[in-house]
């Protein structure tokens, strides 16, 4: 491992631009911690490399977000960058969306992000450096029929 590899915590990493990431990050060297709700879909990207950490994380479980950041800064000295990619989408009609599947998609998308920002905040100011990355979508700029809550929630992480 180089000694300009940084320290990633990259959220949502079981599928999609997550794992990607992790992924690619893992092979140029870099220190990685890898997350997913259900960390054993992470083995195959923590197998047979020191550099890559897998860690069972729900962003909107503040006890989580809470360990994931305490063990990079015990492990590691500290995250020098964190991806919010965690997130998901849900499709329906604004007037015929539950307001649990809702509350819970918001929960992830922009709470959960919220959450994780404020969590490493404190270490990087200590540090005097650090990149927070939002993963965000085309869906905050643009709604389309059927994906209104969605793109509420990614509206909120643009702006």
């Amino acid at each position: 491992m180089a000694d300009s590899s940084r320290t990633w915590l990259i959220t949502g990493c079981s599928t999609g631009f997550g794992r990607a990431l992790a992924t690619r990050l893992t092979a140029r060297g870099e220190r990685v911690i890898a997350t997913a709700r259900k960390p054993d879909a992470l083995r195959d990207l923590v197998s047979g490399h020191d550099n890559v950490h897998a860690l069972k994380l729900d962003v909107t479980v503040q006890a989580d977000v809470d360990a994931a950041v305490a063990m990079a800064e015990k492990a590691f000295g500290g995250i020098d960058v964190l991806v919010n990619n965690a997130g998901y989408g849900y499709l329906a009609a604004v007037e015929e969306g539950e307001d649990d599947a809702v509350r819970a998609m918001f929960d992830t998308n922009l709470f959960g992000l919220v959450a994780m920002t404020k969590a490493v905040l404190p270490g990087m100011r200590a540090r005097g450096k650090g990149h927070i990355v939002n993963i965000s979508s085309v869906g905050g700029l643009v709604g389309n029929i059927g994906s209104g809550y969605y793109a509420e929630t990614k509206f909120a992480v643009e702006g």
